[in-house]
């Protein structure tokens, strides 16, 4: 037994759905994931993880099955959840385009490959819009083919990013013909794994939110490499929401750069414990607060590093500590942080 558990070959789904003020809905497109309670749909499937945000109006859930697998289960919970969400009564503060807004399907085994994951999101895609034939979706990563574009590339392009589902007119799908009000836009398709990471910062301006976000983006001049950061107002602060793509080898160097370049702009406390910065592999706290130290001559440079260091830090803590290790990450648990910058 023990032999057959070690030979499974795992990948996941961050199943990402437009709601979250109703847990009750959450809840049965979480059953619908591993099967019902008599058994008659078993599809050999975890959900380990349910992250739900109130404000957003989001859920994440973190399916997790061997990949031969993972596909049925993952129909099965967005046909769910497209019987429940009403995209026509969606209200919430985080752009989306669809009830079952992302499909992201990504490796974990390391026997298993990014074109196996393209081939189960092509195969979630077929199915559901037999299901569901009103949904549309669009491809990204590998089951994009031939392009590859990226999940940011294909959102750019369906106008995701104006946060409304309520005008898609000229937006063509992959899949499916017009797209429909009820049931809306979802994306889907195959990349390594990308982690979730929310920072809080202690304040009300969103615009210094949005000037963090710009400063830590992979895209920005000096920026991180494999960070893709948004600013949204959330719970009388300002939250930055970040997504990590996992980086080769030889990009992990940027953690002692961005190390180096921080050292002499900020400080930082754990548990009431005042710090310097040192090494990442010594910080390990259950929780902590990063400030800016009281330097009169700080300046727009030092504020930016500052940022960078405060949001690293608060991935780094996410790595370290809420992640199973197998050469690479495995699996990842999303959690928050509260910055005061």
């Amino acid at each position: 037994m023990a032999s057959s558990r070690l030979a499974l070959r795992l990948a996941a789904c961050l199943l990402n759905i437009s709601e979250a003020r109703n847990q009750c809905i959450v809840e049965k497109v979480a059953q619908a994931a591993v099967g019902n309670k008599q058994g008659q749909m078993e599809t050999q499937a975890t959900v380990l993880n349910i992250f739900s945000d109130y404000d957003y109006n989001r859920s994440v859930l973190t399916i997790v099955a061997p990949i031969e697998t993972l596909g049925c289960a993952i129909v099965a919970a967005c046909t769910e959840a497209y019987k429940l969400i009403d995209m026509e009564k969606h209200s919430g503060i985080h752009p989306c385009l669809g009830a079952v807004d992302l499909v992201p399907i990504y490796p974990l085994s390391e026997s298993v490959g990014l074109g196996e994951c393209a081939k189960v999101a092509h195969g979630v895609a077929e199915r559901l819009t037999h299901a569901v034939p009103e949904c549309s979706m669009f491809y990204f990563g590998y089951a994009d083919q031939p392009l590859k574009r990226s999940l940011v590339q294909r959102r750019k392009e369906s106008g995701w990013f104006r946060k409304s589902s309520s005008n898609m007119d000229g937006i063509k799908p992959d899949v499916g013909t017009v797209i429909s009000p009820r049931y809306g836009l979802t994306g889907i398709g195959a990349s390594a794994y990308v982690m979730n990471c929310n920072v809080t910062i202690n304040t009300q301006d969103l615009a210094i939110g949005q000037r963090i976000a710009r400063a830590i983006r992979g895209a920005s001049v000096g920026g991180l490499q494999g960070i893709q950061a948004m600013a949204f107002p959330h719970g009388g602060r300002v939250e930055i929401a970040c997504n990590v793509e996992s980086l080769k080898e030889k990009e992990h160097s940027l953690l002692a750069t961005h190390e180096r370049e921080s050292r002499s702009h900020v400080s930082y406390r754990i548990q009431g414990e005042s710090y310097q910065p040192g090494p990442f592999s010594s910080i390990l706290p259950d929780y902590f607060c990063i400030s800016c130290s009281n330097n009169p001559n700080r300046n727009k440079a030092n504020e930016k590093c500052t940022a960078v260091f405060a949001v690293f830090l608060s991935v780094f803590f996410v790595f370290h500590r809420n992640c199973i290790w197998k050469n690479k990450i495995i699996i990842i648990i999303q959690r928050e942080f509260v910055v005061s910058c």
